[in-house]
């Protein structure tokens, strides 16, 4: 059975007559990856504070490790945040940094706290305030000072906004090793779903406060993977005739289309096998859908959908 860390049912939020979330479900698993994606709006930031107590939705409920937040007060304890940008003191070092975070909590440990800056690339020799450092490094120690406390789980608003590309692959290989070695949960926001790909193992699209997609990293390899699209007059035949041709890499995806994973080559075949059976095809052809496309394409088609029910 699986085991959900984090489970939101019909969470709302409403600010004066704006819907910043409608009715968002979201379950995350024990050291799962899970990667929230949403043009800028879309409702991310918004859904994250709700999740770490800064924020209270206007409908809805959650559970962090199987408990209601409202009636524990040591939840917040297991949860490290990030949220836009980190809540750094410029004119402080990294070290100093730390460790007010550290006192904050009630915590007075050095080594811990070094054991931190190591982990996110970061040396206590650094004596430069960070107000002189890179944005990459501003987030790697933004990254470090949620994880003072021992979090058991993450929450990450666009921790790769704004770096460059060096940065953005060290932040990423970062995140992947804390949740690999420490076993922490993530729900890591962004807008770049080419780079979620690379990290994450569960993905939901927000737009407009509505959750239009979830999905695991296999089934989104899986949409965007090179294939045969074929519509005909009688899919439910037509798999019948496909599986006689010896292809077995194929699945119905609605009342016409039929995706096919092999013989990429052998379209005419299978048109020609088709009419052989008396089976008419209506449309066929080989599809290789870019990650950001397929995400252009599940926004876009449903706000197409609204404007034209809007007329």
């Amino acid at each position: 059975m699986e085991e959900y860390i984090l489970e939101t049912n019909g969470i709302s939020k409403k600010y004066g007559s704006v819907m910043a979330l409608d009715h968002v479900d979201l379950r995350l698993q024990r050291g799962e990856i899970y990667g929230l994606i949403g043009r800028n709006g879309a409702g991310k930031t918004t859904l994250l504070k709700i999740l770490a107590g800064l924020a209270r939705p206007t409908e809805g409920s959650f559970t962090i490790f199987g408990e209601s937040p409202e009636k524990s007060k040591t939840l917040r304890d297991r949860i490290g945040i990030l949220l836009e940008t980190p809540g750094l003191y410029p004119n402080m070092n990294a070290w100093e940094n730390m460790k007010l975070k550290e006192l904050t909590l009630g915590m007075n440990d050095s080594a811990y706290v070094r054991e931190l800056l190591e982990d996110v690339g970061l040396s206590i020799k650094d004596k430069r305030p960070v107000k002189k450092y890179s944005m990459g490094m501003k987030q790697r120690l933004g990254i470090a000072m949620s994880l003072v406390g021992h979090p058991d789980l993450l929450l990450l608003d666009e921790p790769i906004n704004g770096i460059d590309p060096q940065g953005i692959v060290e932040i990423r290989d970062l995140i992947g090793r804390l949740s690999k070695e420490r076993n922490i949960s993530v729900i890591i926001s962004s807008h770049i779903l080419e780079e979620m790909s690379k990290l994450a193992n569960r993905y939901g699209i927000l737009d407009h406060g509505h959750m239009i997609d979830t999905f695991s990293h296999q089934e989104l390899l899986r949409r965007c993977r090179e294939r045969i699209e074929l519509r005909t007059s009688d899919p439910v035949k037509a798999c019948m005739v496909i599986e006689k041709m010896g292809i077995t890499e194929f699945k119905i995806m609605d009342g016409s289309l039929i995706q096919i994973y092999e013989r990429l080559d052998g379209s005419g075949d299978i048109v020609l096998e088709l009419a052989k059976n008396n089976i008419k095809t209506l449309g066929i052809e080989v599809k290789n859908e870019a990650l950001e496309d397929y995400y252009l394409s599940l926004t876009s088609e449903r706000n197409t959908g609204k404007n034209q029910g809007a007329k």
